[in-house]
């Protein structure tokens, strides 16, 4: 199962870059968990600066822009 991990303050952007990776994970048909880290001191502790971002298996994938959903499929696979 991936663990997706969504950081930002909820955000009209970070609320867009879910919603695309929920669409993204859904068309490659993985089994998935999806979290929404808001805490500004869990984000740094990422390294990111810039929201929103995306982190994947503990992996930071993003930052700072809202990728496609077809786009974030290559970033699942």
């Amino acid at each position: 199962m991936k663990k997706i991990q969504i950081l930002g303050t909820g955000c009209s952007k970070c609320t867009k870059l879910a919603a695309n990776t929920e669409t993204a994970a859904k068309s490659l048909g993985i089994e998935y968990e999806i979290e929404k880290v808001t805490d500004i001191n869990k984000i740094m502790s990422f390294g990111v600066m810039t929201t929103p971002a995306l982190v994947v298996d503990g992996e930071v994938k993003v930052v700072g822009k809202v990728p496609s959903p077809a786009d974030i499929e290559d970033l699942l696979k």
